[in-house]
């Protein structure tokens, strides 16, 4: 996630309509968190680390936000838009579905909670479809699919220790499976609190 929002960030200063866009997407973004988007993305001493969650997730919906500008300033005009996961936030944003304004709370909410979900869980891809990832799953481990990004690409989540296996028992029978750098189970039960947590 991170290596893909400081590529696209390559952008920034080089086309018109995506500084442009991803400044007033950090001016919204700022009101709101409190930081900036391009002192991120430009790694200025003092601002707060990409590797957070409640960072990283503002900081790809503004470099969405301003890709789009810059497919529009081409004359891209799609007639559907979708996302997942903050992309739908952001898809909704340029359907015209919601303000800049209310998607940034939206996007900068959603970055917060994952800071209190995070801890003992994570994330990792697996080169399966869903149905042969489930296959692999042990009763009771926790582990469930998150996103299916693709027929034979699948996101998985869950606690640290049982993901850990997975991903051995994928390496052992040559299944390319890797983690995903984050310490939260996103699109899955663990996003939920439990009932003792409420």
């Amino acid at each position: 996630m991170y290596r893909l929002a400081r590529r696209h960030s390559s952008f920034l200063g080089s086309s018109p309509e995506f500084t442009r866009r991803l400044g007033e997407c950090a001016e919204a973004i700022r009101e709101v968190a409190g930081w900036d988007v391009i002192e991120v993305l430009r790694g200025v001493p003092g601002a707060p680390p990409m590797e957070r969650g409640d960072v990283v997730q503002p900081v790809l919906f503004a470099v969405m936000m301003s890709l789009a500008e810059l497919w529009h300033s081409y004359g891209v005009r799609p007639a559907a838009v979708i996302g997942h996961s903050q992309g739908e936030i952001a898809a909704a944003c340029v359907a015209g579905a919601l303000s800049l304004e209310d998607a940034v709370r939206v996007v900068v909410l959603r970055g917060r909670a994952l800071l209190e979900l995070s801890g003992l869980s994570g994330m990792a891809v697996v080169a399966l479809s869903a149905a042969d990832v489930r296959e692999r799953f042990a009763d009771g481990d926790g582990l469930s699919v998150a996103a299916v990004n693709g027929p034979a690409t699948t996101v998985v989540a869950g606690p640290v220790e049982p993901l850990a296996a997975l991903l051995e028992r994928c390496t052992a029978n040559g299944v390319w499976a890797r983690r995903v750098d984050v310490d939260y189970a996103s699109h899955s039960p663990r996003w939920k609190p439990s009932a003792s947590d409420c």
